[in-house]
């Protein structure tokens, strides 16, 4: 009996090697054991650099299989389609015939095994499961490009769709005559003001109104002097709906767009009238405009009608989030609006807070309330009446908006969610000095704070006091650390899904409780340790890369576990929206297609190394 008998047909331990990597990676897995040992015969090993490109004249075009390393596939306007990483394969012939001068770029150094052309087509020719792998797989990666286009909205479009790039520039010394002539000229409703490549300032027909013949000034003046200087710009890679809600927000009608820092284009409130009633800027703005809290109800109620459209057409999971947000985010101010009208101005200064998901821009259908209210240091007692009055109108209007109470108290109607700047100050000392469980579960909500109503500088004074705080100390962030480590990846031996035993939700998993807050958890414990401001996941992930903190690739694999987990729950709210369920973050990995089960698994894995990575990095602080 020969070696080759007892392996199956593999005559070397090499090719053992490569077959035992090979087992695990779709679609090979699912080939019969003969035609599996012909193919691990037929792969090629390869090593390359980081940096190195294959392109579409690339000798031997075959199936590459990433055997170690990361590959980034790009389009030819270098719009990223993909990220590859161990496992995964791609073929660009294949990916060309659909999509002009797609490439592949190694972003690590990487270990790639090929199985050249005529292999690999007849493998596929052979195997008609093995064929539709491909072909889908081709698919995904060129529509996670055309995500940045028309989804269910023409508002997540990206702005450089719509903006005009036919731009007015001026220089701070023409006059205001020449200025207004040229926009006539030109038939446009402002002139930006630039020098160095730089946009110094904006010019609008109000701005020639209001700031010159209503104020009698002379012609003859220098447009710099009348100017808006310094205008706000947006990127050209951001999102109609981004700009629309960045114009409401501060109130401006012509925004200058930037690409790489330099001049694009601009958008105006005109270009933006293409929003219909079912678009999120809609809502938003919409909500603005309501009188009474039934008017907001009938809003809120619409969404999970927008979540089923969103999902249908693929909308991705921090989009979905981030739009949510937003309308959560106008519904409290609004709310507040209404208060104030009532009862009259606030005594002194205060900052509305959300805390938790609505903080970081992640909220979903069936979020509760997680508030809070900061109150500048001047407050007396004869005032603090307002405030409680305050919080309890907006807690019970986004109850009936159907953002529930939380159940655990965590809203300004409770005196402890409800303080002075000092107040919190003192407060944040305490839980960092006495890292008690339910401080930390406390930490948990609170470290995630934004300002969504009133003076954005209080806040940022309590999150600058939160970020010293809680770097500085290793115990306390060895506490964060063991909450962190309280729930593991629900993957036991042989990577099987352990799923809830009994209940309502049997044989199912808590997508939410086991995928989504563990990353939440990871990442934002990074970011306190390391000062990190942004609150948003996402944005946090960046900044650890950036910082050097968390690799490149620990912290894309991070992202892109907390989309597809995310996405999974979108996916799952918006069946059970259609089925007249009520929404829950539970989902049966057996109602999952097969690749789909893998890539769970795979997500799980990537939080359960993080996890280990946050065991060795802040548990020794306990001692």
């Amino acid at each position: 009996m020969t070696d080759t008998a007892s392996t199956g047909g593999l005559e070397t331990p090499e090719l053992n090697i490569v077959a035992d990597f090979l087992r695990d990676c779709l679609p090979f897995n699912d080939l019969p054991e003969q035609d599996f040992n012909e193919i691990v015969k037929l792969l090629e090993i390869t090593y390359y650099t980081q940096g190195h490109k294959f392109e579409k004249d690339t000798p031997d075009s075959g199936l590459r299989i990433v055997r170690s390393g990361a590959v980034e596939i790009r389009d030819h306007n270098d719009q990223l389609l993909d990220r590859l990483g161990e496992g995964e394969s791609f073929n660009l012939a294949g990916l060309n015939k659909e999509e002009p001068d797609v490439r592949a770029v190694l972003i690590e150094d990487s270990l790639i095994y090929i199985l050249h052309d005529d292999d690999y087509h007849a493998m596929r020719k052979k195997h008609r499961h093995i064929d539709r792998f491909f072909h889908s797989q081709r698919s995904r990666r060129l529509r996670r490009a055309a995500r940045h286009e028309p989804d269910p909205s023409s508002m997540m479009r990206r702005i450089d769709s719509l903006m005009s790039t036919d731009v007015l520039a001026v220089t701070p010394q023409d006059t205001v005559v020449e200025v207004a002539k040229a926009m006539d000229a030109r038939r446009v409703s402002s002139a930006l003001v630039c020098a160095d490549d730089h946009v110094h300032g904006i010019v609008t027909d109000r701005d020639l109104r209001s700031r010159v013949l209503a104020a009698g000034l002379s012609g003859e003046v220098a447009i710099v002097s009348v100017m808006t200087k310094e205008p706000r710009c947006i990127d050209a890679n951001s999102s109609i709906f981004d700009a629309t809600l960045f114009m409401t927000r501060h109130g401006c009608h012509h925004l200058p767009v930037t690409r790489n820092g330099v001049l694009a284009g601009i958008i105006t409130t005109s270009d933006l009238m293409l929003a219909r009633q079912d678009d999120p800027v809609y809502l938003v703005q919409h909500a603005s405009r309501q009188k009474d809290v039934a008017g907001l109800r009938r809003i809120v109620d619409t969404m999970p009608k927008l979540l089923v459209q969103w999902s249908s057409a693929g909308v991705r999971a921090n989009q979905v989030g981030h739009i949510l947000t937003a309308i959560s985010d106008a519904v409290t101010t609004r709310l507040i609006e209404l208060y104030i009208e009532r009862a009259g101005p606030a005594p002194v200064p205060f900052c509305w807070l959300g805390f938790g998901s609505q903080a970081r821009g992640e909220q979903l259908i069936g979020a509760d309330q997680d508030n809070g209210l900061l109150i500048a240091n001047e407050l007396t007692n004869a005032e603090k009446p307002w405030f409680e009055n305050l919080a309890h109108a907006i807690c019970d209007g986004l109850d009936t908006c159907g953002y529930v109470y939380c159940p655990g108290k965590v809203m300004a109607t409770t005196d402890e969610w409800r303080q002075t700047l000092a107040g919190w100050k003192n407060t944040v000392n305490r839980w960092a000095r006495a890292p008690t469980p339910d401080a930390v579960m406390r930490v948990s909500i609170f470290f995630d704070l934004r300002a969504v109503y009133g003076d954005t500088g209080l806040c940022r004074q309590l999150q600058q006091h939160m970020l010293e705080t809680a770097s500085r100390n290793s115990i306390f962030l060895a506490a964060l650390a063991a909450n962190v480590l309280d729930t593991p990846a629900p993957l036991g031996i042989f990577r099987r899904f352990l799923l809830e035993r009994n209940g309502e939700h049997q044989d199912s998993l808590d997508l939410k409780k086991r995928g989504v807050i563990p990353i939440v958890d990871i990442v934002r414990i990074h970011a306190l340790a390391n000062k990190i401001t942004a609150v948003n996941t996402d944005e946090r992930l960046a900044e650890l890369a950036h910082q050097k903190v968390l690799t490149i690739n620990d912290s894309r694999n991070l992202q892109d576990a907390l989309h597809f987990i995310m996405q999974l729950r979108i996916n799952a709210q918006a069946r059970q929206i259609q089925r007249d369920e009520k929404t829950s973050n539970h989902c049966n990995p057996k109602d999952l297609p097969k690749l789909a089960k893998e890539q769970l698994r795979d997500a799980f894995t990537i939080v359960d190394q993080a996890q280990n990575t946050v065991r060795l990095k802040y548990r020794a602080g306990l001692g």
